[in-house]
């Protein structure tokens, strides 16, 4: 495929925001729209269908009917780029002789595609996040009425992920609520150990004079509160050996799902990638919110912008401070490196359009994204660099000890 062509749509820093806001998981993907891609090759009488989301740099297939493999591709070199521009659809007759994708790969080889139909999952408010397309080895086309299924099963998806963030801020509210809870069990053992306590000695007192009715008073009192302090004690143990909660990663579980991601691109370009963690706290828990996204994008721009056979090392790093977790990432590579003023547009919040070391379409707002997410977790961000050297950011960002 031609690198000149690649679209942007006019809101693309808007759009990226409105996909981050998703916190998806692209390593974990969701079996809940299995039966929505199904239901479009169904419809559209094709092999294959692929539920996309689009990111700065990548586009990941959340789910797939007919081709189980595919799971990430530079977003320079997909169809559904194109099918984002569009608030209708996008469609191509035949693949084979278009001159925009008659070069790419899965068109000129296996699996041979030669029609394709895209619709654009667009949220709410008209930003539009990703696709929902549907392929075939055939010459194919769709009716009107065909279409508007389409489109009915591309809003399934956006509700569906809508929910899906839905359903985790619900089980976050749910862990808060029940850390609450224990704090309140906490809180009550003492007293009621003091009432316990105070109970056993009136029961003595009682028994040496022979105070029958006040000793069952009391005896049933002591029951009462040992019930309750048994109770309390339950509380606290519950849930200990517990694995981490939905909104939670450790440095191992982050480590790993920063592999997972992004080992493939790196291979792809032979790129010595890295994740080292500090060993000493790994099994610390910490709330995830937006991190996938912030490393993420700076992963994809460093690998972007380092020569084959370069470095990108990740350096993850979980400290405790008074009541607080302090998480320090940071992504180094080899690179090409940059200058003061492309640091300072970059901090300023400024984007621009670069091509990375071997032609990989530049979009420029990858940074952009992380220093606003950064900013709205009010965590620090630097960047630190030397042309034909390489850069470093390092991110620091503070959370409350439960």
């Amino acid at each position: 495929m031609q690198k000149n062509l690649n679209p942007i749509p006019a809101n693309e820093l808007a759009r990226i925001y409105s996909l981050a806001e998703f916190d998806i998981d692209y390593s974990s993907m969701e079996n809940n729209f299995k039966d929505l891609a199904h239901l479009a090759a169904k419809i559209a009488g094709t092999e294959v269908s692929l539920v996309n989301l689009i990111d700065t740099f990548t586009q990941w297939t959340y789910s797939s009917y007919g081709m189980d493999d595919i799971v990430q591709a530079p977003r320079e070199d997909t169809v559904c780029q194109y099918t984002i521009m569009e608030n209708e659809y996008f469609e191509v007759p035949d693949l084979s002789a278009d001159e925009r994708f008659k070069e790419n790969a899965a068109v000129c080889g296996p699996p041979n595609f030669r029609y394709y139909f895209g619709v654009p999952l667009t949220t709410a408010e008209g930003i539009n996040i990703g696709s929902l397309c549907v392929l075939d080895q055939n010459l194919r086309q769709q009716s009107p009425e065909k279409i508007e299924l389409l489109k009915i099963v591309a809003s399934e998806v956006v509700n569906r992920l809508k929910a899906l963030k839905a359903i985790d801020e619900l089980k976050h509210q749910l862990d808060k609520v029940n850390e609450t809870h224990k704090k309140v069990a906490h809180d009550i053992r003492g007293p009621i150990a003091g009432i316990v306590g105070l109970a056993a000695i009136l029961a003595e007192q009682g028994d040496k004079n022979n105070l029958d009715e006040v000793l069952e008073f009391i005896t049933m009192i002591h029951k009462s509160g040992r019930s309750v302090l048994e109770l309390a004690d339950e509380i606290l143990t519950e849930g200990k050996d517990t694995p981490l909660k939905t909104d939670e990663f450790n440095l191992l579980v982050f480590k790993e799902k920063l592999e997972r991601l992004y080992l493939p691109q790196s291979m792809n370009k032979h790129i010595d990638f890295q994740v080292r963690i500090n060993e000493k706290n790994e099994h610390i828990p910490f709330i995830k919110n937006k991190l996938l996204q912030i490393t993420g994008n700076l992963i994809s721009n460093a690998m972007k912008f380092t020569q084959q056979d370069g470095k990108v090392i990740v350096d993850l790093d979980l400290k405790i401070d008074v009541g607080q977790y302090e998480l320090k990432i940071k992504v180094e590579d080899s690179g090409i490196g940059m200058d003061e003023a492309t640091i300072t547009c970059i901090m300023e919040g400024k984007t621009s359009s670069t091509k990375g070391t071997v032609g990989e379409k530049g979009y420029g707002f990858g940074l952009s994204l992380v220093k606003h997410l950064v900013n709205s977790l009010h965590g620090s961000f630097n960047i630190y660099s030397r042309l034909g050297i390489g850069t470093s950011f390092e991110i620091t960002l503070f959370q409350t000890m439960h």
